[in-house]
């Protein structure tokens, strides 16, 4: 009974292509964001942690400008 309930729904095949399609893109865009990304921002994150909060990175504002 159990095993031809997703055969029934019109429609069903579209869904594991919509979510391998998201899945790609999210891979895809993460590894040109590592491509891309330079390398002194990579150490600025990587220190980020170990800082205190005098010594943060500057904030954003709204508007995108550093404050």
């Amino acid at each position: 009974m159990y095993k031809n309930v997703l055969e029934n729904i019109a429609g069903i095949e579209i869904y594991p292509i919509i979510s391998f399609a998201i899945f790609f893109l999210f891979f895809l865009s993460l590894l040109v964001y590592v491509a891309v990304v330079s390398r002194s921002h990579i150490q600025a994150m990587k220190q980020m942690p170990l800082l205190d909060d005098d010594h943060a990175a500057p904030a954003q504002t709204e508007g995108g400008a550093l404050c």
